[in-house]
């Protein structure tokens, strides 16, 4: 899908898992899931060209790949964003930008694949 993820800083261990306290767009169908539910995926905000928007994107999966180190993580999507692919967590960010490479440049260019969670 060759997209393009930046990062956000949802912070979600400090602020208890609370999508509310985050003001995710998701908060209103997803706030009241279990702790264990919102704690088990990184986040992320979604708005890739392929796949279901808005409402019916909420709580759904994701794997996202690193396109130029082949690095993956699963995340959940919590929120809606508008740039055109991935808006991801500043942690799980970090955990596919193994080289660096998308810190100096502020994003990643990666695919992502609906998965089950």
């Amino acid at each position: 899908s060759n997209v393009r993820a930046t990062y956000h800083f949802y912070n979600p261990a400090q602020n208890n898992w609370d999508l509310n306290r985050v003001s995710a767009y998701c908060s209103t169908w997803d706030a009241n899931k279990p702790v264990a539910w919102r704690q088990q995926y990184g986040w992320t905000a979604f708005c890739g060209p392929a796949g279901p928007r808005g409402q019916a994107s909420c709580g759904r999966c994701l794997r996202v790949t690193n396109t130029y180190t082949g690095t993956q993580a699963t995340v959940r999507i919590v929120d809606q964003c508008s740039n055109g692919g991935l808006d991801l967590d500043a942690g799980v960010f970090r955990q596919l930008d193994t080289n660096g490479r998308g810190n100096a440049q502020g994003h990643l260019i990666v695919n992502y694949q609906f998965v089950n969670c």
